[in-house]
């Protein structure tokens, strides 16, 4: 199977343990995940199948919404409540106005320290590797933009807020930030994603329906196929002499197009063969009038 599946994953699971389970439902080896959530995190998890498997990064690259629960007082090791207790802090001195006027501070960009309990590595070893041996190393900072930060509920010290953010944006870090500017230290005490990109909580599938559908002989219904992620873009065909040509990953001209149309130079396109498989993603440039592969998706040798 070639496509995406939006996945619910559930808490207690790892990324990896959806992708590991998902291998058995589907029966194929070739599936990847489309950026790790925590294991205390549920949420949207889109996993990619077969070819689809190319868009892993493209998908990991895109914005995301997450719901959150900011817990005011406690500093965690983790920057969570699963981890151990470093510091607490008394929050009876807070009020509504003040932490909503801090959390707001943050939409924009800003730097963020990436926690020590991650999956980024220093040195060839993984961040969270060093702190479950006791170390800290120093970590650089990195430029993360906060979209929107829609606080939905203040029961302090308790903060329901949604936020959407960049790639790389991590949250529990963003719920410490928000309680050390507070001066009483924070961590996060829930988290679900409830969006990537196209992908929408609403849509997402549990491992149990997912293996009930496979059982019913019916898993495809839940695999997207992978053109649909680009369904903003013109297609286009080449014509028939031409074809062999965007199998191979050739360039090919405007003039060898089988309907012509208008395009802009820098344009990407998704370009199909005569009977409707989805070839790639080409970019056009108009200084040559031809089309330049961006991204092969199909393999010629599944055609024979």
């Amino acid at each position: 199977m070639n496509g995406i599946i939006n996945v619910y994953k559930e808490k207690g699971y790892t990324s990896h343990d959806v992708v590991a389970v998902l291998r058995k439902i589907a029966g194929q080896k070739k599936i990847g995940h489309t950026g790790t959530l925590d294991p205390d995190a549920t949420g949207v998890l889109p996993v990619c199948l077969g070819r689809a498997t190319k868009l892993c990064d493209l998908l990991t690259d895109r914005d995301k919404t997450y719901e959150a629960v900011l817990l005011l007082g406690k500093t965690t090791d983790t920057q969570d409540i699963s981890g151990a207790i470093l510091n607490e802090q008394p929050t009876d001195h807070l009020n509504e106005a003040e932490v909503t006027k801090v959390i707001e501070s943050f939409k924009g960009t800003y730097d963020q320290i990436p926690p020590m309990y991650s999956a980024l590595k220093v040195n060839g070893k993984k961040l969270y590797e060093l702190a479950r041996e006791g170390k800290t190393v120093e970590r650089k900072s990195r430029k993360v933009t906060i979209y929107q930060i829609h606080i939905k509920e203040i029961q302090l010290p308790r903060v329901r807020m949604e936020v959407t953010c960049s790639k790389g944006t991590y949250i529990r870090t963003l719920c410490h930030d928000i309680g050390n500017l507070l001066g009483t230290g924070g961590c996060m005490e829930e988290l679900t994603r409830t969006k990537v990109g196209r992908f929408e909580l609403k849509d997402s599938l549990k491992l149990e329906e997912l293996r009930d559908l496979a059982q019913n002989g019916r898993l495809e219904d839940a695999l997207i196929p992978l053109d649909q992620m680009f369904s903003e873009l013109q297609s286009v065909v080449p014509a028939e002499k031409y074809i062999p040509k965007a199998y191979n990953g050739n360039d090919f001209f405007r003039n060898q197009l089988s309907e012509t149309g208008k395009f802009c130079s820098g344009e990407k396109v998704r370009v199909y063969d005569a009977k409707g498989h989805f070839i790639g993603i080409y970019r056009y440039m108009e200084d040559k009038k031809m089309f330049h592969l961006v991204k092969m998706f199909l393999d010629p040798e599944e055609l024979r």
